[in-house]
Parts: C-alpha cells; structure tokens; sequence
C-alpha cells in the first residue's frame, strides 16, 4: 500500500513537473530593441501569460531576430521572436548561422515585416537605389538583427558591401534617426511595421523618401535568401509620401526551445489566441489576426504543444 501511495505522489509530482494548467515556470522572453514592435509585442504576451496561466511569469528581455534564434538554439531563452528568412537559415545551418538549429520550434506566425530604407530628399541629389550607397553614411540595426542583414542583403544588389560605404553606424532606432535628423547619415535601413514609429518622427523633422526595390533588385535578392517576400508600402504612410513604394520583407513568429513542455506551450497558445485583441492593441500590424493564420506554415518546425492547439481549431 505505502508502494503504491508513493508511487502515486510521484506521478502526480511529474504531471505538475511535466505539464498541466497550473504549471509553475519562469520563463525567459527574447524580443527586440526599444523603439521596436517586439519589445512592447513581448510586453504584452506576458501579461497574458501572467493573467491566464497560473504560476507562469515570463521575463521579457531585448533581443534581435537572429541572436533570438541563437539565444533559444542555446537554451538561454526558453521563447523568442524572430524573423521567418533568418529563423529558416538557421533551421538549414546557412549563414550566418555555423550549424543547423535542432531545438529551435515555431509557435505562432504573427504579422508581416517591411524592410524599410530611409533618406532625406535633397532633389537631384536624393538617393534611389542601393548604387547610390557607395561612399555614403549609413545607420542600421545592431550585427545580430534580422534588419542588418537585409541592410546588407540590399547593398549586396548593387555589388556593394559595408567597407564600400563612407561610414556604418550600427545604433538603435532612435539614435538613427538623431543622426539622420542632424545631417550625419545619409540612409537608415531597418525591418519592421508600417508605419514605423521612429520613421514617423524622422518625417516630422525632415522629407524623406523610401528606397524602392524594383523587380531586378528583388530577383537579385532572393538569390540571397529565397524566402524574402514582395510588399508594398501604401501612398500616404508617411508624411510626404505621395506614391506607393515597393519593397520586400519576411514574417515575425514566435519561437521555444523544444525543451518546453507540450502542455506549457499549448497553454501558451491556447491564452494567445483567446487574447488577440490585447496583442492587436499593441502592434497594429497583427490587426485581423486569426488563430488559424497563427498557424501558418513558415519552414520551421512546429513545436508538439502548439500543434495540438492547431489541430484543435482546425487549423492543421
């Protein structure tokens, strides 16, 4: 009888270790850098978390789409955000990734991403292509953000790489557009919503204008990376901009480390999902956001826990 008791408690001790609703965890959270959408995007899952699953707190930390991806590969974060194309590099070990990622799995796809390149109209003078770089000075992200690697990707059209450029500032959102408004960078290159906060604000001090991407600029960028996608920047999203502007860009999703248990990340899903209007007043751009497009297919792998939520609804 003692045998069995004890064999019950133990069972009982791995069900709540394991899984289960009441599931007490601290979890680590990679998002983005501040000025960002995934930081406050970050904010607002936890907050969820904290509401809907008892016991569970997630810490949300800065983060960038690639070192996101490197941080839960690692288990240094048990979630994280991170950008479709890079997450897909690291999945198949491309760069600038060195192997590939075995414990990297997909929870939700989000909302769309835009890379957006920035310049100061000068009339004649305005730069219009990535040609047009040589020489000049250029603000972007931090080496480990999905966004710098476009930036690079971008040049890369034109034959152009980072020691071709008078000068690369690799600073936050807001310092470039400190160093656009003052006159010491001649282009900011990034990869987020539309419209961009920080791009709204540069608009508010100079006239700017977006850099397009026409067809041979993008045929020469999926050579790079395949699964960049076509987008377009609607007339009238920043001030000044009279005429649509084609560009290019990738998914945001949401990624855990396969050691998560099955139960906590259903769980997850399940409060995500049932609270979308709480993500959507955070980042617009995930306005219209359905459970079933949550759980489109990107390439990466599906994590278990959130599978059976997509299956449940249908979605798979």
């Amino acid at each position: 009888m003692k045998k069995n008791l004890a064999f019950v408690v133990a069972a009982a001790a791995a069900w709540l270790f394991a899984g289960g609703a009441a599931q007490a965890a601290e979890l680590k959270f990679m998002t983005g850098p501040q000025g960002g959408s995934w930081y406050p995007l970050g904010g607002a899952v936890a907050e969820i978390a904290k509401r809907e699953l008892k016991g569970v707190n997630i810490t949300v930390q800065l983060g960038a789409g690639i070192s996101n991806v490197k941080g839960v590969e690692g288990k240094k974060a048990d979630l994280g955000l991170g950008n479709s194309v890079s997450t897909a590099d690291a999945i198949e070990g491309r760069k600038p990734f060195t192997e590939k990622a075995k414990n990297v799995r997909q929870v939700a796809t989000l909302y769309l991403q835009y890379f957006q390149g920035v310049v100061v109209d000068k009339g004649k003078d305005t730069i219009l292509s990535p040609a047009q770089m040589k020489g000049r000075r250029l603000t972007t992200q931090a080496v480990g953000n999905t966004g710098e690697m476009m930036a690079r990707h971008y040049l890369a059209t034109a034959g152009l790489a980072y020691k071709d450029l008078a000068k690369v500032s690799h600073v936050s959102y807001n310092d470039s557009v400190s160093l656009m408004r003052d006159g010491h960078a001649d282009a900011f290159m990034m990869v987020t919503t539309i419209p961009a906060p920080v791009i709204m604000d540069l608009a508010t001090a100079r006239k700017i204008r977006l850099l397009p991407t026409d067809d041979a600029i993008f045929q020469k960028l999926l050579k790079l990376n395949g699964g960049y996608a076509r987008r377009n920047i609607p007339a009238g999203t920043y001030k000044g901009q009279d005429q649509d502007v084609s560009t290019f860009g990738t998914y945001t999703h949401m990624i855990a480390g396969a050691q998560l248990s099955n139960d906590m990340v259903y769980q997850l899903v399940k409060a995500i999902a049932k609270n979308l209007d709480a993500i959507q007043a955070v980042v617009p751009a995930t306005k219209g956001l359905t459970p079933k497009e949550m759980a489109s297919d990107i390439g990466v792998p599906l994590h278990p826990g959130a599978e059976r939520f997509y299956k449940e609804i249908g979605a798979k």
